[in-house]
């Protein structure tokens, strides 16, 4: 008649189960060293792709979740454009007022004249100021309206005015990266001054205040250059490129999409059925384009962290098959005084999970000390630990020691009480 266990039967496995790591620290530490890294790598990359998404969310909001972008070849990260695509024609300056006339949905159109010192193009928009240039310049021609729709801030002076673009006036705005390049040291009466550029003088009218949202502390309107549309038209007639912004109204976006969208298609001769020829999008679509390339970043930091996790639970099971041998006779005994089989199987798999447990927990510590370091260090990273990933590597870690250690587990457990006895 066989004995039965007491009735602590789980809390005693446990206990015995952290016995055995314990009296095999170093051991166990190798054993479970790929759950660590496993873990450590996805928790990691989890965290900066959180945080990469939550400044992208921030830079979108600050910029105006009511924005809708029209551009005519595909715009957004990581787009291969199409041959096909550089036989359109762009965007004009008449389509944003046919959209701002015809569109009851749409409460503005700012028009922008993008990168207008493009490389090898004919306006050269370095500036230059006593001895001091600025190279870096993202020079965009841009009508009055802009700064409200984006919600830009001017730190010093003023925006450029609708009077500006109707007299094609050479005045600019520019962003802190240039006003800290052309005058070092300098933080105020920066408003006022002449520069050089492309062949012509400049006014600097106005400084822009520093975008709160951005990568690395940075923001593309840290090295913005904002001229007058018309005056982009007259130093670069050339480049004849146009983006159109579309400020929807107040809970009206889809339908201001839709109505910009059919106006695009009636002006560009797109017949019915046929794809558009131009590019339209809210910014909720570059949120999901982020997420595409993201998706893909993850996959590739699963397959890493499939692959630590692997080696891992091989380790686990090649010493919990070597832990069923040295503990042959204890085996036979806990056998012999009444002991089931699914008792043994019970201690070597909570034994196996805790030892991968303790691996997992040791990988969720070392990610998280290790991106609260990076963020100390460089704070401009942005690296947000997800409770989702500390918890589903912490699970992953358990189901690792639960699956790696079910062969040694019934191993153990269809060993025969009799020779186990006689095992030496």
């Amino acid at each position: 008649m066989k004995l039965k266990l007491p009735k602590g039967v789980f809390g005693e496995t446990i206990k015995m189960a952290l016995d055995s790591v314990r009296s095999h620290k170093f051991r166990s530490f190798l054993t479970v060293l790929g759950i660590v890294i496993g873990v450590f790598t996805a928790i990691v990359i989890a965290s900066i792709l959180t945080g990469l998404r939550q400044n992208i969310i921030a830079i979108i909001e600050e910029y105006g979740t009511n924005n809708i972008y029209a551009f005519h070849l595909s715009t957004g990260p990581s787009v291969s454009i199409d041959r096909s695509e550089r036989t359109r024609k762009p965007l004009t300056f008449a389509d944003a007022e046919a959209i701002k006339e015809h569109a009851s949905a749409v409460e503005d159109v700012a028009t922008v004249a993008p990168n207008v010192g493009y490389s090898g193009g004919p306006f050269d928009d370095n500036i230059t100021y006593e001895g001091h240039n600025y190279r870096w310049g993202n020079t965009q021609g841009v009508t009055a309206n802009y700064a409200n729709i984006v919600n830009i801030a001017v730190r010093e002076g003023r925006f450029i005015t609708e009077l500006d673009d109707q007299q094609r006036s050479n005045v600019m705005v520019i962003g802190v990266n240039a006003a800290d390049a052309l005058f070092p040291g300098r933080e105020n009466n920066i408003a006022g001054t002449q520069v050089r550029m492309g062949g012509y003088n400049f006014e600097i009218v106005g400084v822009l205040e520093k975008r709160k949202a951005g990568f690395f502390g940075e923001n593309e309107e840290d090295n913005a250059v904002f001229i007058p549309f018309r005056t982009a038209q007259k130093v670069a007639p050339a480049r004849g490129y146009v983006l159109l912004i579309i400020k929807g109204r107040s809970t009206q976006l889809t339908e201001a999409l839709t109505q910009s969208e059919e106006i695009l298609r009636r002006r560009r001769n797109v017949k019915f059925g046929a794809p558009n020829n131009f590019d339209i999008k809210t910014a909720d679509k570059f949120i999901e384009q982020f997420d595409s390339i993201f998706a893909m970043v993850g996959l590739l930091a699963i397959a890493i962290s499939c692959l630590g996790l692997l080696v891992g639970g091989i380790g686990v099971m090649n010493i919990m098959l070597v832990s069923v041998t040295e503990r042959t006779k204890e085996i036979g005994i806990r056998k012999a005084i009444g002991a089931r089989r699914r008792d043994i199987v019970r201690q070597f798999l909570f034994e196996a999970m805790t030892l991968t447990f303790f691996g997992g927990v040791l990988g969720v510590l070392l990610a998280v000390g290790i991106s609260k370091l990076v963020m100390l260090l460089v704070p401009q990273l942005p690296a947000s630990i997800p409770t989702w990933a500390v918890v589903t590597g912490l699970s992953v870690s358990v189901g690792v020691g639960l699956i790696f250690g079910v062969w040694p587990a019934r191993k153990a457990s269809r060993l025969d009480p009799i020779e186990c006895l006689r095992y030496e």
